[in-house]
């Protein structure tokens, strides 16, 4: 039996993703992350620059790769972001959650709620229930079967990409 092609994504882009840019954008970045991962922050601010200077060239599809062993919030501020996003802000919460990356107790994510006018009783519940633990399980079970080991995985135009992720290196791919 041939093992897969861990170079290529074996998961295409599904409707229960989290999409950010045209459909029709010539290049599609799909980024397994982790909202306590630093180098997840710094490419957070790299593809937030860029989508604002290249946007109709550029799709970012994010889905939920916590690494809890190493960062024990970030499990549930991928549930807490998933939340949201049954609440129609997914990319609202997306943005508070890097942008205040220290702050990410059960606390604070009830303020950011509260500070994007979510329903916060249903909110609280929901996460002290749990969930969307399963959901944010698959994406990373996606991201174990495709071989994404570390944060940030990414994956550019369906295939793996493992050259730099600095804003200038980016563009210079986005541009081709």
């Amino acid at each position: 039996m041939d093992s897969p092609d861990l170079s290529r994504l074996l998961l295409p882009i599904r409707p229960i993703d989290h999409v950010h840019g045209p459909e029709d954008a010539p290049h599609t970045l799909v980024e397994y992350g982790d909202y306590e991962c630093p180098d997840c922050g710094r490419l957070y601010v790299i593809l937030r620059d860029l989508q604002q200077d290249i946007a109709s060239r550029l799709r970012v599809v994010f889905r939920h790769y916590p690494l809890s062993g190493v960062h024990r919030h970030a499990q549930q501020a991928a549930e807490a972001a998933e939340a949201a996003g049954t609440q129609g802000k997914f990319w609202e919460m997306h943005t508070l959650l890097f942008e205040r990356q220290q702050a990410l107790q059960t606390k604070e994510l009830i303020r950011y709620a509260e500070e994007l006018t979510l329903d916060v009783g249903r909110f609280r519940d929901e996460l002290k229930n749990k969930r969307y633990s399963e959901r944010v399980r698959a994406d990373f079970l996606a991201g174990v079967q495709n071989g994404v080991y570390g944060t940030p995985g990414l994956f550019l135009n369906g295939v793996r990409y493992d050259g730099q992720w600095g804003k200038e290196s980016l563009r210079s791919v986005l541009m081709l």
